[in-house]
């Protein structure tokens, strides 16, 4: 069961992000649902498959990311005695989880600075959307959608330092799935409940619910690293 808790907490991390997802990607969801054919936009059932494939292309991205940094990991941990490698992997992936925890939640937005050197490579893909659009076909979604899945984010960011600590390119890849799973029901229900979307990514509350939580989760990653000195 202790092998599924990094899985499991993810998972978490990434539905409680939904408060940072709605401020973070509400614009791009929009962006995307204009961007539909007309008759598509509509209805909820005619909108499904283009959403769906968005997300799939998205979710595709995040798991590639993960196994390179699990894989990079991996190398980083050949570097040093394998107790020292894990435990400084896992002070780094819960530090990363505080800092998340404190941005979310509003109290420290240290995590801007680490989206604006993603902004680096995201300059360069961003014009490959561009030329996707409009989109036609599901095919073209789940393009873009893999291309939105390296837009810069704090959250993201943070997860794939996590990814690193994993043990390997095949626990990064599953990290980062079930990371990507928690933030599908928000970026799903964006279009479908887009007032009370907005109304839950202004509320204080909802953030340091999140933001606390997320830190606690941080917490105990850090305390796994110190046991193991």
């Amino acid at each position: 069961m202790e092998s599924l808790l990094p899985y499991f907490s993810a998972f978490i991390v990434g539905l409680l992000g939904g408060v940072h997802c709605i401020g973070m990607c509400g614009g791009i969801v929009s962006a995307l649902t204009f961007g539909l054919p007309e008759t598509s936009r509509g209805s909820v059932t005619a909108q499904l498959p283009f959403q769906l494939a968005y997300n799939l292309g998205r979710l595709i991205s995040y798991v590639i990311a993960g196994a390179i940094m699990g894989g990079l990991g991996v190398l980083l941990a050949g570097m040093l005695p394998m107790q020292m490698a894990q435990q400084a992997l896992l002070m780094l992936a819960g530090l990363f989880m505080v800092l998340l925890g404190l941005y979310l939640a509003g109290w420290w937005m240290v995590l801007n600075r680490v989206e604006r050197l993603g902004g680096v490579l995201w300059r360069r893909l961003e014009p490959m959307g561009r030329k996707l659009m409009p989109v036609h076909a599901p095919s073209q979604a789940f393009a873009i959608g893999m291309l939105w899945g390296w837009v810069p984010c704090g959250l993201v960011y943070t997860m794939l330092i996590n990814a690193v600590s994993s043990g390997g390119a095949l626990q990064g890849a599953g990290l980062m799935f079930a990371f990507a799973l928690g933030t599908l029901p928000n970026l799903l229900a964006i279009g479908l409940l887009a007032g009370a979307a907005a109304r839950l990514a202004r509320s204080q509350t909802a953030r340091r619910v999140a933001g606390i939580t997320v830190m606690l989760f941080g917490v105990y990653t850090l305390w796994s690293a110190i046991q193991l000195g």
